[in-house]
């Protein structure tokens, strides 16, 4: 999925439905780390992809929450 569409479909959620897309983000990003300190990641950018994903993720939150107020 490319950025925009990502960006798009984050922005088409609810406050609910964000927490839950936020939890799942950094479940998948502690188990890249924990397959990165046992030597089982091949792909070192998923790591990125997911940090990414977070941050853009908080950034629609706040946005909202801002928009809201």
């Amino acid at each position: 999925m490319k950025t925009t569409d990502y960006v798009k479909a984050l922005r088409g959620k609810n406050a609910q439905e964000l927490n839950a897309e936020l939890e799942a983000l950094r479940k998948e990003q502690f188990n890249l780390r924990m397959q990165k300190a046992i030597g089982q990641q091949n792909k070192g950018s998923l790591t990125r992809d997911a940090r990414k994903k977070i941050a853009r993720t908080k950034t629609v939150q706040r946005q909202q929450q801002v928009k809201a107020s």
